[in-house]
């Protein structure tokens, strides 16, 4: 996520002639700071701009389908306007942000896994991402209301402790990734959409929100290129309902007393989706016979509409009197869903921990240790023994692909972070022949990378 209170602050810096933002290079949140005074003159008119730079190296030493290494690189500029501030309009937020993306993908290319190596990982292009307006409303602004272009990996499913590793799953889950029509509406894509979020009480609260069923016109091949632009306003491709309830301790505004430490904070989230789209089956044809079959016609059968539920869970479990920025902390999330005959994937998990301010004088870096499973639907791997029955073909039957990662981000400057990371997947794809040797399974594969992110 792009760190728009960075950028916010970078207005109130100084600027020294061209060069003048050299001065400050180490101390300071953004590379470029106040911009040659751009960011102060839009912070006037109540506008924050922030751009980011994500850039990585990974490699696969053993395993995939063929061994190798890519670069690829994601660029993000948000505009975000306070409208209170512009023009007096109170408790309102208006936000558009771009998507550059370059290079190439590794997981793509080298590993066929289905839970994909890197975040950031998309088809090149540049891109409309997010175009909304947020509005709070009532006493305490307990209501929040948002409508418009919407990434639902932004707030919907997430783990705040997970979002430091740079597996994709750690992000936007497994199950929706596979199983919604384009792989749902999350980065690259967005969709169309209104967002309701109300506090109930201290520390509850409920969000729920209505989008459109697909993030493109055409999902029957990659909806990142049937949306290239992001500009596909999608509205007549059904809807996607989801509803999340989510425990937040400490609340907003809890007091603390002062004999009491500080609060060990925790956020639980459970919710549920429901995509109207039609699904096709895994196993069936629309005539009853097995798609595998030679009699089949080759046309699935097809469901109306799919759901999945989840739950996630963020907590801190230790915090060092000595240094408070020391913190352990531990996530897990895991989603399914019971429909296995129309989708390819019906279950997923990740876990893993994170120990901030890890080494002396390091205490905005971050270790963490987290490992992934997803689980192939029983459908479609009956299909793949219907393949190897009706053929002879080789054709083991997937099961459960797991993963992974270790990784040390170290907080070079204000501006600059460098990631190691290391990451191990087993059984790719649950166990599916290596296209380029289909006699034999796709093997176990090592992953070494370096990320950096750079805001400007």
């Amino acid at each position: 996520m792009v760190n728009m209170g960075n950028a916010a602050a970078a207005g109130d810096e100084s600027s020294n002639g061209v060069f003048g933002f050299l001065d400050n290079w180490k101390r300071s949140a953004n590379l470029l700071g106040n911009m040659w005074g751009l960011r102060s003159e839009l912070g006037k008119a109540g506008i924050v701009l922030a751009v980011q730079e994500t850039s990585e190296v990974f490699g696969n030493p053993s395993g995939g389908m063929r061994r190798g290494a890519d670069y690829d690189g994601l660029t993000v500029a948000v505009l975000q306007m306070n409208t209170q501030r512009a023009f007096g309009w109170y408790g309102g937020t208006f936000q558009v942000s771009m998507e550059q993306v370059h290079g190439r993908n590794l997981s793509a290319d080298n590993l066929d896994a289905y839970q994909t190596i890197s975040g950031i990982e998309a088809d090149r292009s540049t891109r409309l991402w997010e175009l909304w307006f947020d509005q709070k409303l009532l006493d305490q602004q307990k209501l929040d209301i948002k409508i418009g272009q919407q990434s639902l990996d932004q707030e919907w499913m997430v783990s705040s402790n997970a979002l430091v590793f740079a597996n994709t799953m750690f992000g936007w889950p497994m199950v929706p990734s596979a199983d919604l029509p384009g792989g749902g509406p999350a980065y690259p894509l967005s969709a169309l959409g209104v967002r309701g979020k109300y506090w109930l009480t201290t520390p509850l609260y409920v969000q729920a929100g209505i989008f459109s069923g697909s993030p493109a016109y055409n999902v029957s091949g990659d909806a990142q290129q049937s949306n290239r632009s992001g500009t596909s306003f999608v509205l007549n491709r059904g809807v996607m309902a989801i509803v999340e309830f989510q425990y937040v301790y400490p609340g907003l505004g809890a007091m603390v007393s002062p004999d009491e430490g500080e609060a060990l904070s925790r956020i639980y989230r459970i919710g549920g989706w429901y995509d109207s789209e039609p699904f096709s089956d895994q196993y069936w044809d629309n005539t009853g016979n097995a798609l595998a079959s030679p009699a089949s016609n080759g046309t699935a059968l097809t469901h109306r509409g799919a759901f999945s539920f989840y739950a996630v869970a963020d907590q801190m479990l230790w915090r060092s009197h000595v240094d408070p920025n020391r913190t352990f902390n531990v996530f897990g999330r895991a989603m399914g869903t019971p429909q296995a005959d129309r989708v390819p994937i019906d279950f997923s998990m990740n876990f893993g921990f994170t120990l901030k301010d890890p080494l002396p004088y390091r205490q905005d870096d971050t270790l963490g240790l987290a490992m992934g499973y997803t689980h192939v639907s029983s459908a479609l791997a009956n299909y793949d023994r219907a393949v190897r029955r009706y053929t002879g073909a080789y054709s083991p039957a997937q099961g459960g692909e797991s993963y992974m990662e270790l990784m040390y981000q170290c907080q070079m400057t204000g501006w600059l972070q460098l990631q190691p990371d290391f990451q191990y997947i087993f059984n790719p794809s649950g166990g599916v022949p290596n296209p380029l040797h289909p006699d034999r399974r796709i093997k176990d594969i090592a992953v070494i990378g370096l990320r950096s992110n750079i805001a400007f």
